[in-house]
């Protein structure tokens, strides 16, 4: 039976997941998992991108003594972070991760080169400081840009590495702010304007195309052959694959971030969007994923750090239900992308020092209200009535922020694709595999998964 092998990395995890078709079911068995995250080095903050791709190889040796030899493989990630080569192909290192302070600054001096406004108008892609393009033109700045010859993105350069051959793949390019919005391609008008050499990018592939096959080493090394694809090697892109919605459904990827929206056939550039900060990525089959960006379990993941990790989530949710503060705070707010301490920055956005429960209470009545007011903007702006949210991701464990989500929203809410990452990675393969469209994908998992109602 053939079976597919989904690499699902995230900025705190990452999983190795075996897919099959068993009886017209899509079946998913997790066979590796390791832990991610960011080090600081010299002041900066960094991924180990060498222990990332000896944890990939490590996965696919595991598949393979779980009794499995995947047909197929393909990687998804976080977007935004890429791996500089020289001429030799060589590292150009550290590989810096989107929350480290630089990028601030190097957006504020950007910007007076091209003004946000004038960027969204091309790229459709919001402001957020890490920015693939913010964080290029740091390393212009700085000189790390005169060595490079060649610029892949995170899943791009684990591909390189397990088949030598350096592409960079669509969803997670759309990301870079460095596409047109209108022509779906590299914007060379942008690499003129910061001075980023555009041989630093190939041409775009898409997702659900074959790359090569896995280097003789590394076949040694894991114990089978495989092609590998390009999945929709941005994790949000491979997770609104695998959502079976339509106009009157959003999707809620509910993970370190939560990306809440719909999808479009073209994308949305206007002033209103502009000034809600939403963003135009790419997806499957070229169709664009109109949302915001919004700080997600980061929140709860970094508060547990702050406690010593004494408490498991499910024990913070219970506490949180027990919170009796429901004042908000922007859950978009600088301020917790990297702060020393979450509970206290959430303390100073509230304005009180507030108790652990009320604390959780704050955070989860936030994360709601964000959900609520994105929905409302993309019916304004996307002229949709939005009837149901479909949540998806390790965050849709979470029932009380669901039944929260349902009665601040008075939108229904449903759940039941937990790894929908993963899930949208195999579907991508599955349709190379059996040359199927995304629609027919798609009710695929509809008869695969129990999706269920959530009440308020």
């Amino acid at each position: 039976m053939t079976c597919y092998l989904a690499v699902d990395i995230g900025a705190s995890s990452g999983r190795h997941i075996v897919g099959r078709l068993v009886d017209g079911k899509i079946v998913l068995e997790e066979v590796y998992r390791f832990e991610n995250g960011m080090a600081e080095e010299n002041g900066t903050l960094v991924w180990d991108i060498e222990r990332l791709t000896n944890e990939v190889i490590a996965g696919l040796a595991a598949a393979k003594e779980k009794g499995y030899a995947p047909a197929y493989v393909a990687i998804d990630t976080w977007g935004v972070d890429y791996v500089l080569l020289d001429e030799n192909d060589r590292e150009i290192l550290p590989a810096v991760a989107y929350r480290d302070s630089r990028n601030v600054a190097a957006m504020e001096e950007a910007e007076t080169i091209v003004p946000h406004a004038e960027l969204y108008a091309r790229t459709g892609i919001q402001k957020q400081p890490f920015n693939s393009v913010y964080q290029l033109y740091a390393d212009k700045v700085s000189g790390r840009l005169e060595r490079a010859k060649r610029c892949l993105f995170i899943p791009d350069y684990l591909t390189w590495r397990l088949t030598g051959v350096k592409e960079n793949e669509y969803t997670i390019a759309s990301t870079s702010g460095m596409l047109s919005a209108e022509t779906g391609d590299w914007d060379g008008w942008i690499f003129e304007r910061f001075g980023i050499p555009r041989g630093l990018f190939g041409d775009l592939k898409m997702p659900g195309t074959a790359v090569g096959p896995l280097k003789p080493e590394i076949e040694q090394k894991v114990g089978f052959s495989a092609t590998v694809l390009h999945a929709p090697s941005h994790d949000t892109a491979s997770a609104v694959a695998a959502c079976p919605i339509d106009d009157e459904c959003v999707y809620l990827s509910s993970g370190t971030w939560s990306l809440i929206g719909t999808e479009n056939a073209f994308p949305v550039v206007t002033k209103a969007a502009l000034e809600a900060n939403f963003t135009n990525e790419g997806g499957v089959e070229r169709r664009y994923r109109f949302l915001d960006n919004l700080m997600g379990m980061w929140l709860f993941q970094r508060i547990r750090a702050d406690l010593g990790r004494k408490y498991t989530y499910d024990e913070m949710m219970e506490l949180g239900k027990q919170g009796k503060c429901e004042k908000t705070f922007a859950v978009t707010s600088p301020e917790l992308l990297a702060p020393e301490n979450m509970c206290e920055a959430v303390k100073a956005l509230v304005g009180e020092d507030l108790s652990l429960p009320d604390l959780l209470s704050t955070v989860y009545h936030s994360l709601a209200k964000a959900y609520d007011d994105a929905v409302k903007l993309i019916e304004e702006m996307c002229g949709k009535t939005i009837k149901s949210i479909l949540i998806v991701g390790g965050g849709s464990k979470d029932r009380y922020l669901n039944a929260l989500t349902a009665e601040t929203t008075g939108k229904t809410v449903v759940t039941g694709l937990s790894e929908a990452t993963a899930l949208g990675n195999v579907l991508t393969q599955i349709m190379y595999d059996k040359r199927i469209d995304l629609a027919s994908a798609r009710a695929i998992v509809k008869n695969s998964f129990d999706i269920k109602e959530i009440t308020a």
